[in-house]
């Protein structure tokens, strides 16, 4: 890895004649004015990345992976994902200290595909990671509303005991209201979310440590080491998968949905000091944290496990609805007789949900507001909108609050509602990543112009590359259908709804949207043109 600086790589220097921070002086050569207030620093842009993945993000997803392959797929299956999940992660730190842009992504697209792809490509880019943001505003909304709901549950007596569990339309209104706190936090300055959010990097650091330690102690004696990492055993009975590949792919799942949202560090690169360094260190230390503390919190919940076949009974303490709270309830109610503990614990998970929502509703506004100041959403203007006063994108943050709200209304009906949102974010957040690194992949070296991370021409290409294929591999496992034999209850319902929604945009592109959208929209004249 090379840390150069611009006059070895044959772009264009400045003298220090003024203060203009470094990320806003390349942001006036890439043709936009600042807008936004750049006061972040490293660490609250760091905070936000960091509560986006979320050390806990993967807890309604870990009974599924254990019962399709064992423990031993789903350790050993982190490592793997991880691995490669480093790949993605450079490639695109690299490409975001060159183009520390609020539109990112799809702002790297249109300008590594060259002028001849680069609209078109854009475009694709831009809906992809639109939708994967919204869908992952929905997913988290999910997630803490049936963390929540385990919570009312154990408080009030368990599901044995007469405890309350939330019916659908309640667990709707939770999920809802999520959302609708989402929204009000994100109307108001940034300053405000950045500080929420060094409360969420610590709650989640201290909390992840508690957890992670505490459990394995509580739980004593806890599985042996032959279990956890070497135990492997499928469930064709429960899952309908017979093929032991098959199963493996569909255990690595959890991994593969942890693992990204690192991007959000490139979606604040306009309100963050020094951003072309700023944001790809911030994108790399989020994914070494969630890289540790991800895997010791699997390995923590898997160690205490008491009895695997009883945490999948309807007729346990937690109504077989989520595998990690029964767990965690098993520890304590076995060490100290109560379920006191295991409330405590599914606060703490609970509160990383919150966190890692709002942090997402953050980046999806900034999407959001980047595409629509570039003019490829209807109504563009409307959602452009910067608060006077807050400088935030106010109206993009209800629109993506609402979307997300009506996509959750299924949850009243069908079971798999969750399976479908999870599929949808992963497809089009991590396939969004995969266009700017296939354009970097494809573009001519001497047309780069990298920034102050800069990986070296030889070996990007080597990163980009392994990077793409994995996306590839990331994208295909989530359009499988999860369970046998399918039904109307057990559909993947993501790739139709993904089939929709992507049809209709291209329809878009090819009857109407090529004539005139051309990619980001410069809205300062720069002098020099060759950026």
């Amino acid at each position: 890895m090379e840390m150069g600086s611009r006059e070895e790589h044959g772009t264009m220097t400045f003298q220090t004649t003024t203060k203009m921070d470094s990320g806003e002086k390349r942001l006036n050569e890439l043709g936009y004015k600042q807008e936004l207030r750049r006061e972040m620093s490293f660490f609250k842009t760091l905070a936000i990345t960091f509560s986006c993945m979320a050390v806990f993000t993967g807890t309604p997803l870990y009974g599924q992976s254990l019962l399709y392959a064992g423990p031993a797929t789903l350790i050993w299956g982190w490592v793997v994902v991880t691995f490669f999940t480093w790949f993605v992660g450079l490639a695109m730190a690299e490409i975001c200290s060159s183009f520390p842009t609020t539109g990112s992504l799809y702002f790297w697209t249109a300008h590594l595909a060259g002028p001849r792809w680069g609209p078109f490509a854009s475009w694709c880019c831009a809906w992809l990671e639109t939708i994967g943001l919204i869908s992952g505003i929905s997913a988290q909304a999910y997630s803490g509303a049936q963390a929540l709901q385990m919570i009312i549950l154990l408080s009030t007596g368990t599901n044995k005991g007469g405890g309350y569990f939330a019916p659908r339309s309640v667990f709707l209104c939770i999920y809802m209201g999520y959302i609708l706190i989402w929204a009000v936090l994100n109307s108001f300055a940034l300053k405000v979310i950045a500080y929420l959010n060094i409360i969420s990097i610590w709650w989640q650091v201290v909390g992840g440590l508690v957890v992670i330690i505490m459990l394995p102690l509580v739980a004593y004696p806890v599985q042996p080491a032959s279990y956890v990492f070497t135990h492997f055993e499928t469930a064709p009975e429960d899952t309908g998968i017979s093929s032991k590949p098959y199963a493996v792919i569909m255990s690595v799942i959890l991994s593969n949905y942890c693992l990204y949202g690192y991007d959000a560090a490139a979606h604040l690169t306009e309100e963050t000091k020094g951003a072309d360094r700023t944001g790809p260190i911030a994108i790399l230390t989020s994914i070494a944290i969630i890289t540790v503390f991800g895997w010791a919190y699997n390995l923590a919940l898997t160690f205490s496990i008491k009895n695997p076949s009883y945490l999948y009974d309807v007729n346990n303490e937690t109504a077989g609805a989520l595998v990690p709270a029964q767990i965690i309830y098993d520890a304590f109610y076995g060490r100290f007789h109560n379920s006191t503990g295991a409330v405590v614990f599914l606060c703490i998970i609970w509160g990383s949900f919150f966190f890692c929502g709002l942090s997402v509703t953050t980046s999806a506004a900034r999407v959001v507001y980047a595409l629509s100041r570039d003019k490829g959403i209807p109504f563009s203007p409307i959602w452009r909108r910067i608060h006077p006063e807050q400088k935030v994108p106010i109206n993009a943050v209800w629109l993506c609050a609402a979307l997300s709200t009506i996509l959750g209304l299924p949850i009243l009906k069908l079971n798999v509602v969750f399976t479908a949102i999870i599929s949808i974010s992963t497809i089009g957040w991590v396939g969004s990543y995969g266009v700017p690194i296939f354009a970097r992949l494809m573009m001519d070296q001497e047309n780069f112009k990298p920034g102050p991370f800069y990986l070296g021409s030889r070996t990007s290409r080597v990163i980009c590359l392994v990077a793409f294929l994995w996306i590839c591999y990331t994208c295909s496992a989530f359009l499988l259908p999860t369970l046998y034999p399918i039904t109307w209850s057990t559909f993947n319902y993501a790739p139709v709804a993904l089939g929709l929604v992507l049809s209709l945009i291209l329809l878009w592109w090819f009857l109407d949207a090529r004539r005139w959208f051309k990619g980001p929209v410069r809205d300062i004249d720069m002098s020099n043109e060759n950026i």
